[in-house]
């Protein structure tokens, strides 16, 4: 689910905070949900069961840990563009230059999203042409050009701008057969509008995940982390950045609880409160981040994440081509047979420690699959 989109540049100008945190993302991408409920299963006490309930969606309103994944993911290519547009530029980059790199950017993960979801199948007719990579496209594409364009005043306007016209489209557009404000999967505009202009198949029968109304306010949480880069590239002392980035998510998450009080939380139409609840959450995690790795200098312990996050794109791949359980259960099965119920655990661990492997030793050789 991830593309990793600022791994050129030299590591004295990066922030290792924002690697850390991509890393921690994608990792429960490639089996720390499947860690956690395996542990469950094996020891369902009362803590292990609501952490193993934290690592699935919610069907459609509510929030858990599992649906920060994707909202905490945009937020860090936000982070990141504040310090990629201005090193290119600084570099003697062009307008022109930059336009031309981020249309190509934006037109290889768009392919790419598609070849993930079958293009090559050539079933036309039954592929679902909305997915992941194809939000995270358009996503970078229109914080892209409005980091460019926009001061941070302008940034915030656009965001506050777009979760308020959405949450008024949403609650005033009346739907055919439904009316207007109801927000159901089968009711609401977002779906609607899915089922009118979105050929193929559907994500959810009645709407997409990744739909296109919805891509609208899935572009603030991309901008939202674009504030925070810009708050991270500021001259204010490291303590106050991350007390800031604290701050804002708490904020954030204030705001959010209380609009989805009357606009619900939820991810499959990412709702404006989900925005903002979503983006709360990933600005503590940074604030945290940040002020361990970067403030006070802890960071060796986070390089089992920068490992993850540092080729994102190529194990998100890899693990639609390659079978990494059977790769396990080859070198783990016997163990795990003679380990009774913790067997299931052996093999995660397995299938975890194959795919670090994997991508530690890419790292080591500065192997890096970029878009």
């Amino acid at each position: 689910m991830m593309a990793d989109f600022e791994l050129s540049e030299p590591t004295s100008q990066r922030v290792k905070s924002i690697d850390a945190l991509r890393g921690f993302d994608m990792f429960w991408i490639i089996g720390g949900g499947s860690l956690v409920r395996s542990f469950a299963e094996v020891y369902p006490c009362s803590f292990l069961k609501f952490l193993s309930s934290q690592c699935e969606h919610v069907r459609w309103e509510g929030f858990r840990f599992e649906d920060l994944i994707f909202p905490l993911f945009l937020f860090i290519v936000g982070v990141v563009l504040p310090y990629s547009i201005s090193s290119r530029m600084q570099r003697g980059a062009t307008h022109k230059q930059l336009y031309y790199h981020i249309f190509l950017r934006t037109a290889i993960l768009l392919v790419m999203g598609l070849v993930f979801n079958g293009l090559l199948n050539f079933d036309f007719a039954r592929m679902r042409y909305a997915g992941v990579l194809q939000r995270i496209a358009i996503c970078y594409f229109f914080a892209s050009l409005l980091t460019m364009h926009c001061k941070v005043r302008g940034l915030a306007i656009t965001l506050v701008s777009i979760l308020v016209l959405y949450w008024a489209a949403l609650m005033l557009v009346p739907v055919p057969g439904f009316g207007a404000g109801v927000i159901t999967p089968e009711g609401c505009l977002s779906s609607y509008i899915d089922q009118k202009l979105l050929i193929g198949s559907l994500y959810y029968g009645y709407g997409d995940n990744e739909g296109i109304l919805s891509t609208l306010p899935a572009v603030c949480s991309c901008l939202l982390g674009v504030l925070a880069g810009y708050w991270l590239r500021s001259g204010k002392s490291p303590e106050r950045k991350a007390g800031g980035l604290l701050g804002a998510g708490l904020l954030c998450l204030l705001l959010g609880f209380l609009w989805g009080k009357q606009f619900a939380i939820i991810k499959v139409i990412w709702t404006s409160s989900f925005v903002l609840f979503a983006g709360g959450w990933s600005l503590l995690l940074l604030a945290l981040f940040y002020y361990v790795i970067d403030v006070r200098k802890c960071w060796k312990w986070s390089f089992f994440f920068i490992v993850i996050g540092s080729n994102a794109i190529a194990i998100y791949f890899l693990q639609r081509v390659v079978d990494f359980r059977e790769i396990a259960e080859f070198f783990c099965g016997g163990l795990a047979s003679a380990s009774g119920p913790w067997g299931a655990v052996i093999l995660v661990v397995g299938v975890i420690a194959i795919k670090w492997l994997l991508l530690w030793f890419l790292y080591r050789r500065r192997i890096f699959l970029k878009v």
